[in-house]
């Protein structure tokens, strides 16, 4: 009797082993299911690069408005500037015609009127801007086979098919006509040269170069006051008695007049807000 209660003990404890393991097992099982049935982690496609036309104008960028569009002091029937402005704009429509100023290297591509289908490139360094309205000019010089050549461009003339800036930037002096008295090697431009990248947004750079001058007789009296020239070493082509009698030709009276300069501030505004607007259509 004792032996067979002994031995119901003994089952009854490996019943309860196997019970105790198989909920064991079935926790294991179920949490591992519980892993594997766990959803991935979403995939998020990045987001897609912004592309920036390079090729396309910036003139919003920074705030450049062409000389040529403020009119001269002068008295003049308004009206016609105005008429002269819907022409311009109508032009630069067709033609882009990019910011740059005395002192920038450019590449014009001009229809040939003596051959059909032919055009011309002419590579060199803006040296003056002038005129007014559909009038504005501007002239380029270079030195070909040790020759100085210069080309004046009508900017809104209807053979201009192309302009390049090559290289944007200022110089000393507004006026560079005193390059016809320099050495060639300030106004050689190599006519297979790259453009130049240049910011959008930030300050125009100045070249603070002073040319070196041919000695004496020069096309205009550069080292008097009136031209007030910045860029030329004057040091060095000239004796300090010869400076001494060119300031004899000061013209001191000059920085009071009044009406040589005027404040265009209002109409430079009004007139930028009219042309970014007609630009814009």
């Amino acid at each position: 009797m004792a032996a067979c209660v002994k031995e119901l003990h003994r089952c009854m404890f490996s019943l309860r082993l196997l019970r105790n393991l198989r909920l064991q097992n079935e926790r294991f099982i179920s949490t591992s299911l519980c892993h594997n049935n766990e959803e991935p982690p979403k995939f998020t496609p990045p987001s897609k690069p912004v592309i920036i036309d390079k090729t396309q104008t910036v003139a919003s960028l920074r705030k450049f408005l062409s000389p040529e569009f403020i009119p001269p002091r002068q008295r003049t029937n308004p009206f016609k500037f105005s008429i002269e402005r819907k022409d311009m704009i109508s032009r630069r429509k067709v033609l882009n015609i990019p910011e740059f100023y005395v002192g920038s290297i450019l590449a014009v591509t001009m229809a040939d009127p003596n051959a059909s289908g032919k055009t011309n490139r002419f590579v060199g360094i803006c040296t003056q801007r002038g005129g007014k309205g559909l009038g504005a000019t501007f002239i380029l010089r270079n030195i070909i086979n040790n020759q100085g050549v210069e080309l004046c461009y009508e900017l809104y003339s209807p053979r201009i098919q192309k302009i390049d800036v090559l290289k944007l930037e200022k110089r000393l002096d507004d006026n560079l006509m005193y390059l016809r008295d320099a050495l060639t090697e300030y106004s050689t431009v190599d006519p297979d040269m790259k453009p130049v990248p240049f910011s959008p947004t930030g300050e125009v750079p100045v070249n603070k170069l002073k040319v070196k001058m041919r000695p004496k007789p020069w096309s205009k009296r550069w080292e008097r006051p009136k031209f007030n020239v910045q860029g030329i070493r004057f040091d060095l082509s000239l004796t300090p008695e010869q400076m001494e009698h060119a300031q004899k030709w000061a013209e001191p009276w000059r920085e009071y007049d009044m009406l040589k300069e005027y404040d265009t501030t209002e109409l430079e505004e009004k007139i930028f807000r009219e042309v970014q607007q007609e630009m814009s259509k």
